[in-house]
């Protein structure tokens, strides 16, 4: 877990933060089972990535303000940049399995950004931004267009979300945005729709999600797709009416630790600009050009 103030990590357990001495978020307990933790305000204190500094600011709709020094680059999505000095160079950056992307309906383009100068990002949609510190070799998996901007030690890449279950009948999607720090530390910054949780499961543990609901996990932390009867406690057929009845999905995600996973309370669901998921193999060359020239999402 992470202290909201300065994002350093906090020890299990711990009452302060060992940097900074703010409270650390206390856990609530019921029996054996830890419930997830809210992310109470976006991070106050400017923090530092070599000789860049970061700052949240906005608290409806957060914005994330970069400073940039003449080292550190930064790479970010398209369509979340909302203003920059005229001295701070925009690029491109293309992305690992070009070919791959093209056909799974996924983005094959990134912008960059080198200072120095200032530098500003937002998704304009309510919620907190949740600031990921990564130790080399240290990864975290995400779901797709939910990542504002990453430093350029963070290595971009994905992955097929493997199982029959998962690809019919989860709407998570079917490939995961997987980030990984190379030399020295990275930073990857993420958008979470309305309030942000984190719940760290223990070796083992399980949490059901709905598909809209989680936003990041670590690598290690297996997901898969199960459905509302075969999820333990669900009352079998009337459970799974009730639950059709109350709005919720009829299929889950299964979150296995041990390991973190971040919740966030308003359910996502993937903007039709940027292009519904595509099957195998079929052509996406309009999807993508709709991607880079379309609304902002």
């Amino acid at each position: 877990m992470n202290c909201p103030t300065c994002q350093a990590a906090v020890l299990p357990g711990a009452r302060f933060c060992a940097n900074c001495g703010a409270p650390a978020p206390q856990v609530t307990q019921v029996g054996s089972y830890s419930e997830p933790v809210p992310e109470s305000t976006n991070p106050k204190e400017p923090f530092r990535v070599g000789d860049m500094t970061i700052r949240i600011e906005g608290e409806l709709v957060p914005v994330v303000d970069v400073e940039l020094g003449a080292q550190q680059t930064v790479y970010f999505e398209h369509h979340i940049l909302l203003w920059k000095q005229p001295n701070v160079t925009l690029g491109f950056m293309g992305l690992k399995n070009a070919a791959k992307r093209v056909f799974s309906g996924l983005q094959i383009f990134i912008s960059t950004a080198k200072g120095p100068g200032n530098i500003a990002f937002s998704r304009e949609a309510p919620g907190q931004v949740v600031a990921m510190r990564l130790q080399p070799g240290q990864a975290i998996d995400v779901r797709e267009h939910q990542f504002l901007l990453a430093t350029s030690n963070v290595d971009y890449n994905f992955y097929f979300q493997t199982g029959l279950a998962n690809v019919f009948f989860s709407r998570t999607g079917l490939f995961i945005d997987r980030f990984t720090a190379q030399q020295g530390e990275g930073i990857v910054l993420l958008h979470g729709y309305g309030n942000v949780f984190e719940k760290t499961l223990g070796p083992g543990e399980m949490l059901d999600v709905e598909p809209g609901a989680w936003l990041w996990k670590d690598a290690n932390v297996q997901m898969n797709t199960v459905s509302v009867l075969s999820s333990q406690g669900a009352g079998g057929l009337l459970g799974a009416l009730g639950a059709f009845v109350g709005g919720s999905a009829l299929t889950l995600n299964r979150f296995v630790g041990p390991g973190r996973v971040g919740l966030q309370s308003m359910t996502y669901h993937e903007p039709a600009a940027e292009g519904a998921q595509q099957a195998g193999g079929t052509d996406n060359i309009g999807g993508v050009l709709g991607s880079l020239f379309g609304n902002r999402q």
